[in-house]
């Protein structure tokens, strides 16, 4: 299999992009609520708050996009950056906005605590408004060889 080559195991496009997606996922919700709990806790502001969460979002986001690049294929940091960004950058800010509307939308990160039910409910309904976004949008990089599975 070549470095091109998306290695899931599954030739149903609808299953790659939907791991492919899965996989991005994770990624952003590990920055996306440290984000959350840091903003929240240190009360820094909406606005902050979303800067910061995205800001985590991706740099957790690229780096498990890198890691497994690096690994596998054996790439140096650039040569694995040059591979994943294009499609790793559209994907994660897809999910960052849909996420970061989501929660603001139920209220989660005006909440004022992380210690209170709305602050989680928030989190839980940004998840999978970010995977239902990001999935067709990587369907379509994926099908046009933008994004690449790791």
């Amino acid at each position: 299999m070549n470095e091109h080559a998306h290695q899931h195991n599954s030739d149903n496009p609808i299953v790659t992009s939907a791991q492919a997606t899965l996989h991005c996922l994770v990624g952003c919700v590990i920055g996306e609520v440290a984000g959350l709990l840091i903003g929240v806790s240190l009360g820094i502001g909406i606005w902050n708050t979303i800067l910061l969460a995205t800001f985590l979002g991706y740099v957790s986001g690229f780096t498990l996009g890198l890691v497994p690049v690096m690994r596998r294929q054996k790439k140096s940091f650039l040569d694995a950056l040059k591979l994943i960004w294009i499609g790793e950058a559209i994907s994660i800010g897809v999910m960052e906005i849909f996420m970061n509307t989501a929660d603001y939308m139920v209220g989660g990160m005006q909440s004022g605590s992380v210690f209170t039910p709305i602050f989680w409910y928030g989190i839980a309904v940004a998840i999978p408004a970010g995977f239902l976004a990001a999935w067709p949008v990587n369907w379509w990089l994926l099908s046009r060889d933008m994004k690449k599975c790791h």
